[in-house]
């Protein structure tokens, strides 16, 4: 009679960070350390026919902060981590996850899109994005201090939208520059500790975004889907995408509408998952997790010492 397992093999999910965490610098490392992270960024480069992996290295910092420019960037950067690690077939994930942007570079992790699809599909959604800013003004700012319920009825008083709940106390909001300043004045009455505007082209994950929508629309149906790996959490609903058609709506679905990253994050630990691994620049989506739940393991990975680190952690 077999003993039973002591020793259970964790649950793991793989998370990928948003717009946001770009610097100047990332992924250089990696590209010099590791041939399968400096395919990725020659691959990039050859899909957009432009040196992207040069922008991410030496910048400049303000066309990398560019929605255009940054949101492939971080795509990019996220998918060399995870060539570089060699993690595939050694760590298998129940769920992949991304912020946002990240979402796609989870698409690609789960298998449903090609890297260069990817790649092209994200500086398109940039685009779009920038250019609905443009013809939607509009802006977001961090809500700090202040829980679910009370900025929710701060939107409703001025017409802006919670746009990410990122984890308690900390709610973006989203909408015209007038509703976004009356939210922050309203929600610092209120008890907010802080409100700090972003530095973003528009009000991403509002209705305001809905010019990117039809652009997108097209776009998505230019490009071959596969069938996912692995199940990937969804921003819109924080439940699994399974199938193509799930994956499809939830890329259109995730313009307009807020990013549940709280909920996504209380799901998987609630089916099991024990360790997150955030790959890609910086560690935003680390902090939240952790502020989020205090009883699971979290690791990054974003320069070849920090791989090392995760995978030693990682693999029992």
């Amino acid at each position: 009679m077999s003993k039973p397992d002591t020793n259970p093999t964790p649950k793991i999910a793989y998370v990928f960070p948003g717009q946001g965490s770009q610097t100047v610098g990332m992924g250089y490392e990696l590209y010099q350390s590791s041939r399968q992270a400096r395919e990725v960024f020659e691959e990039a480069d050859e899909a957009l026919q432009f040196p992207i992996s040069k922008l991410c290295f030496e910048g400049p910092e303000e066309e990398l902060r560019e929605t255009i420019s940054s949101q492939p960037a971080i795509l990019i950067v996220s998918i060399a981590c995870l060539r570089a690690s060699e993690i595939n077939g050694t760590i298998k994930p129940v769920f992949v996850a991304g912020h946002s942007l990240g979402e796609y570079t989870a698409l690609v992790a789960a298998n449903v899109l090609g890297f260069a699809d990817a790649v092209r599909l994200v500086r398109e959604r940039g685009r779009l994005m920038h250019e609905a800013g443009k013809t939607r003004p509009g802006g977001m700012a961090a809500i700090i201090g202040l829980d679910e319920e009370s900025v929710e009825e701060v939107c409703m008083e001025t017409g802006a939208q919670m746009a990410n709940l990122n984890c308690s106390g900390q709610v973006v909001i989203s909408g015209t520059k007038e509703a976004v300043a009356r939210s922050m004045d309203l929600a610092q009455s209120r008890g907010a500790v802080g409100v700090v505007p972003l530095e973003v082209s528009g009000a991403f994950h509002s209705p305001l975004m809905q010019p990117a929508v039809e652009g997108m629309t097209q776009a998505i149906s230019q490009v071959e889907f596969g069938p996912p790996d692995v199940p990937i959490i969804a921003n819109c609903t924080a439940q699994p995408l399974t199938t193509v058609d799930e994956i499809k709506e939830e890329l259109l679905q995730q313009l307009c509408h807020c990013v549940q990253w709280q909920p996504s994050v209380v799901y998987m630990v609630e089916t099991g998952v024990s360790t997150f691994i955030e790959i890609g620049p910086g560690i935003v989506l680390s902090k939240l997790i952790k502020r989020i739940s205090r009883e699971v393991q979290v690791l990054h990975m974003d320069n070849p010492e920090s791989i090392k680190t995760a995978i030693e952690t990682a693999v029992p």
